[in-house]
Parts: structure tokens; C-alpha cells; sequence
């Protein structure tokens, strides 16, 4: 009976680790901000901050539109915009307030400061309560026009099964390497195209680095832990 027990733990800890999150993503590694696919395409992931159009007149925000759709049209490779809806984080904020409070000399001038710590101390507590929008552009690679458009037009079954398969050879590894290697300076461009026109635009954008990149993706695979767990260690259209 003991044995048979044993037998099933076993099998368990050995499913866990063939099936665990990081090898059924279709990533392979990440090098210089750049994320390395399975199927060796390349991605970069560009940080965009928003314009807030409630604060321009009917003019304005149809000159900014004409000026966006312009801007897209003129791209000649594909993108992916991705939008996430995350909690304000308030851990640094807070922390800066404790700080400069305690320096106040005024009693009344301190006592208020700490009210509105405390208000602020209960609307981080209920996570959620505050949500910010976070914009980011997906700029994808893979080195020939014809496999790129081939990648973009396969449905997300098609995708999924062909990274599966999570035990990569020497040469795969190898291939992929050189592969990045080749391609990386296209990608940079295509990079720095988008956020020259985005900045063209009054919109701030910024190309991740690897721990950006790796906190980014922690936050969106373990979205109930804190983001500052997430930690360097060194997608899709």
C-alpha cells in the first residue's frame, strides 16, 4: 500500500514538472528585452502611456485620431496592442508619505498628513478598488516575410500545439540563438519606428528591458502575488 502511495506521488511530482506554466509558454528565453519564441520569432514589448483625451476639445481629439490612423497605416509589419487592467499600486507612494510626515514640524500640519495616510493605507488594502489601465505594443520578428504572414494567420489551436512539445534538442537551441543574432537588429528597428512615430504623437513610449519584461510577465501569470516577487532571471501578434 505504501508503495503503491510512493508510486503516485512520484507520478504527480513528475507531471508537475513537465506540465508546469514556464515550459507551456511559447517562450523560450529572453535576451536584451527581447523575447525568443519556441518557434524562433522574435518579440520586443514597448511600454505606451495614454493620452487623456477628456481634456481636449472636439478639435483636438480629431486631429490626434486622423494623426493615429495615419500613423498605423503607415506600418509595414504587424503589431499587437495589448491592454491591461491592473490595481494602483500605492507601496511606493505610501512609503514616501511615512517618510515626509515625520519630518513635519507643524502638529496640525501632521496630524492631517497622517489622516490622509490612513486614507490612503485603506484604499490600497482593498486591491482593486483603484484600477489604472497600462498600454503596451507587441512588436513581432521572424526573419521571412512569408513565415510571418503564415504565423499571424494561424488560429490559436494552431499555436498552442505546436509549442507542446517542451523538450528542445541541442541544435533547436543552437538554431535559435543564431537565429537571434541575425534578426535582433530588424526587430531594434522596428522598435525604434514605432516609438519615434508614438512620440511624434505626445505619447510616451518606452522599449521594456528583460526584468520589465519578466516582471510583466509574472504579473500577468500570477496576477494574485505581489508584483515585486516578480524578479529577473535570465508572443504573439
Amino acid at each position: 500500500m505504501a508503495l503503491l502511495e510512493q508510486q503516485k506521488i512520484q507520478a504527480k511530482a513528475k507531471s508537475d514538472v513537465n506540465f508546469n506554466t514556464e515550459k507551456m509558454l511559447p517562450i523560450s528565453e529572453i535576451k536584451e528585452g527581447i523575447l525568443i519564441l519556441k518557434d524562433s520569432g522574435l518579440r520586443s514589448i514597448i511600454k505606451v502611456e495614454g493620452l487623456n483625451l477628456d481634456l481636449k476639445n472636439f478639435d483636438e481629439i480629431q486631429i490626434i485620431l486622423e494623426q493615429y490612423k495615419r500613423f498605423l497605416n503607415s506600418l509595414t509589419f504587424p503589431i499587437q496592442i495589448l491592454v491591461r487592467n491592473t490595481y494602483l499600486d500605492l507601496t511606493n507612494y505610501l512609503d514616501y508619505m511615512r517618510h515626509n510626515i515625520e519630518k513635519i514640524t507643524s502638529v496640525s500640519l501632521k496630524n492631517q498628513g497622517k489622516d490622509y495616510l490612513d486614507f490612503l493605507e485603506k484604499i490600497d488594502s482593498n486591491q482593486g478598488l483603484i484600477f489604472v489601465k497600462e498600454f503596451y505594443i507587441i512588436v513581432p520578428f521572424y526573419g521571412e516575410q512569408s513565415k510571418e504572414t503564415d504565423q499571424i494567420k494561424k488560429s490559436w489551436i494552431e499555436k498552442f500545439t505546436n509549442f507542446l512539445n517542451t523538450h528542445d534538442t541541442i541544435e533547436e537551441i543552437v538554431e535559435r540563438y543564431r537565429v537571434f543574432l541575425k534578426n535582433k537588429k530588424e526587430l531594434k528597428t522596428r522598435t525604434a519606428v514605432l516609438i519615434d512615430g508614438l512620440n511624434a504623437l505626445k505619447m510616451q513610449a518606452e522599449e521594456l528591458n528583460s526584468a520589465e519584461v519578466v516582471s510583466l510577465l509574472f504579473r500577468m501569470y500570477n496576477p494574485l502575488l505581489d508584483s515585486s516577487q516578480a524578479s529577473y532571471a535570465g508572443d504573439e501578434e
